[in-house]
């Protein structure tokens, strides 16, 4: 739906700053430059072949304009994530820093090069009523948790916040409370105040204007705020995604902030440099430990508030990664220092609010920097400069260009040879039939059936290996399962042995994750060498029946296959589970058991309802997602190549007369430019570290 007619129009428009955010992502201009010789080379192809040429290159074109890398920005609550966003963007002040840690909105800034500075549109959708009465009736997941465990205590407490919840909402939005559930609003516009109606709350129901009123109005039933706003300055379009956070009240950040990461191919963990990683942030450790190392950038905010920050970034650095070694997380993370703060100083050139402790810091951390060779610039590209934006946009550019964007270009790559090489084989069959050579003949029934024959086989033989795969992943998971059931029950039988129940015993489930984690990864190694082996014998076959069909020569007859997609990474497993939870939550349980029996008996069934949903999501949203997934591109793969099939085999039986005709519509400049764009294509190499870096 569109928004309510009685919400104001923008108050005022919003454009980026644009000469400092140009320099900080150059390093996507050579990937966009890529990408725009591709768009180009679709171009030529498209002009040189007949209707079915075009159509195919339509869809590619489509693609590469649809593409849109994404950074997920997670990390602690206050550790300064929307004001680095901000910065990023070049948007002092566009998303509003000072979030009420109650609001759950992953808030998508999608920026484009191609829109005009300042123009945007805004989409906000509200959280179902499922998702709102799970939270409401059953306290969201600290709720599922307070109640297993016993903790009566902390249950009663979250009910209480719950109430207080709904009842705001009831009051900012009276009737249309119900209404708005799975509902969306959309604007053509983006502003301050309309980000704020949705994603911040707005404490003080008792205001007298209109703003005031307005202000967080829907914001607790905002799921998610999507924000498309024209950013010509860019080298290329770009997602940037600002989650909530992961240690909210009921743990509802957290899931929303989880599916965001598996939503996305790079990750930016945001530590504040006074609360920097330590066993306290557990889960933010655990959803960064099921990311791989490559895709996972660390940024340590707020250094403009430490006292000696040449001295304590390094002390800083040396603890983070001594917690994820410690913890089993990704310690070859690059980690980068900087300060958001300065960056929105530099943004706005307003130097004199920067204060003097935040000063001293810069001068102190400008003259560290100047002792490793950096030569500034002028005031405003100095500061910029320091506050370690650039060195992070740079590191994003990176990932982008070898990760996410590199898998791109060779998926395009692929498709575009795969067209030219159709357009050749056509042309092959016409030059020789109008030339007196025989060519025999082929329907397109025929050889639409062989293809028919094709793609069942294949499609058939890749859900067999998936679903083995599959099968192979629940029994992995099964035993993963048992084992650490087995282990955990038998440690705490030792321990009622041992001290009986006069201590409260808690038991690590570190081991469970690796365990389900390794059992996934087994599953998405396999799954991808697999698929990759289905895909390169269709295209074998395929090629093949070209050749055989139309006497073509292999060269001409050459065809490539899709390239395999990977398996999103298994960050449900660092969602929070009962036994992740410490202090005095399992006091009440501990003490309403009254035999080991029973201690043994209930602890195993209270664990194995909790471990459930990591097996169900593993198997159902990551590796069945998968299996669907890849039999989706094989699928597209073999409709594009019935479709070549049939044109060349019409090819074959309309008269001479009518292909001397079609061949004199082709000018001699576009063969020409086809054969540059074919040279071109077999020279296109792009990055191959995308595949290594998964």
């Amino acid at each position: 739906m569109n928004a309510p007619g009685d919400i104001a129009e923008p108050v005022e428009a919003l454009a980026p700053e644009s000469t400092l955010i140009r320099s900080a992502f150059s390093g996507l201009q050579s990937f966009a430059d890529r990408i725009q010789k591709l768009e180009t080379a679709a171009d030529a192809i498209a002009d040189a072949g007949g209707e079915t040429a075009r159509a195919a290159t339509r869809k590619l074109k489509h693609q590469i304009r649809s593409f849109e890398p994404s950074v997920t920005m997670i990390g602690q609550v206050k550790a300064g994530k929307t004001t680095l966003v901000n910065a990023l963007a070049g948007w002092p002040g566009l998303l509003p820093a000072d979030i009420n840690p109650w609001t759950s909105v992953v808030t998508s800034l999608h920026l484009d090069p191609a829109t005009r500075s300042g123009a945007g549109k805004a989409k906000f959708r509200f959280f179902d009523e499922e998702e709102w009465d799970r939270l409401l009736n059953r306290g969201g997941r600290v709720g599922e948790l307070a109640a297993r465990a016993g903790a009566d205590r902390e249950l009663e407490k979250v009910r209480r916040q719950l109430e207080e919840m709904r009842e705001k909402s009831r009051q900012r939005l009276g009737r249309k409370f119900e209404l708005l559930m799975g509902q969306a609003h959309e604007y053509g516009y983006v502003d301050e105040e309309l980000v704020q109606r949705y994603v911040c709350l707005g404490d003080d129901l008792d205001g007298n204007n209109s703003t005031d009123k307005q202000q967080g109005r829907f914001a607790d039933i905002t799921k998610s705020a999507d924000l498309y706003l024209g950013h010509p300055e860019l080298p290329y379009r770009l997602c940037i995604r600002d989650t909530p956070g992961v240690n909210d009240t009921f743990m509802i950040r957290e899931q929303i902030t989880v599916n965001a990461i598996r939503g996305s191919r790079l990750c930016v963990v945001v530590l504040s440099a006074h609360q920097t990683l330590s066993t306290v942030d557990m889960a933010l450790i655990r959803l960064i430990s099921n990311i791989r190392s490559r895709e996972v950038i660390i940024f340590v905010n707020r250094i403009d508030e430490l006292n000696d920050p040449v001295r304590e970034t390094e002390e800083i650095r040396q603890s983070i990664v001594a917690t994820l070694k410690a913890l089993n997380g990704p310690t070859d993370a690059e980690i980068i220092f900087g300060s958001a703060f300065w960056a929105v100083h530099a943004l706005s050139q307003t130097y004199k609010d920067l204060g003097t402790a935040s000063s001293k810091s810069l001068v102190d951390w400008a003259e560290h920097q100047l002792l490793t060779g950096y030569i500034p610039g002028t005031v405003q590209e100095t500061i910029w400069r320091l506050s370690g934006i650039p060195a992070l946009c740079e590191a994003i550019s990176s990932r982008i260009s070898s990760g996410e964007g590199a898998e791109f270009e060779e998926r395009i790559v692929r498709s575009a040879r795969n067209i030219a090489n159709g357009i050749e084989a056509s042309r092959q069959v016409m030059s020789k039939r109008m030339n007196g050579e025989s060519v025999t003949p082929v329907a397109p029934a025929d050889i639409g059936s062989e293809l028919d024959a094709i793609a069942a086989r294949n499609l058939d033989l890749l859900d067999a290996e998936l679903s083995k795969l599959i099968s192979g992943l629940e029994s992995r998971l099964a035993s993963a399962r048992r084992s650490f059931l087995g282990r955990a029950t038998a440690s705490l039988v030792r321990h009622l042995e041992h001290y009986g129940d006069r201590e409260i015993w808690q038991y690590e489930p570190a081991g469970l994750r690796l365990l389900l984690g390794s059992a996934y990864r087994v599953f998405a190694a396999k799954s991808v060498n697999a698929s990759e082996k289905v895909f390169a014998a269709t295209a074998a076959e395929i090629q093949n029946l070209y050749a055989a069909a139309f006497q073509l020569s292999d060269a001409s007859a050459a065809l490539e296959a899709p390239v395999a997609p990977n398996p999103p990474p298994p960050v449900i497993l660092g969602s929070t589970i009962a036994l992740d939870v410490k202090g005095n939550w399992w006091t009440n349980w501990w003490r309403r058991r009254r035999s080991y029996e029973e201690f043994a008996e209930e602890y195993s069934e209270l664990i194995d309802a909790e471990i459930e949903p990591f097996v169900v999501s593993l198997r159902a949203e990551h590796a069945e997602a998968y299996a669907h997934t890849v039999r989706h591109v094989l699928t597209e793969f073999i409709g594009t190549q019935r479709s070549h099939l049939l044109d060349l085999a019409n090819r074959t039986e309309i008269g001479v007369e009518k292909l001397r005709q079609d061949a004199e519509a082709a000018a001699p400049d576009r063969r020409d430019t086809l054969s540059d764009t074919v040279a071109f294509l077999s020279e296109f190499k792009p990055q191959s570290e995308w595949r290594a870096a998964e």
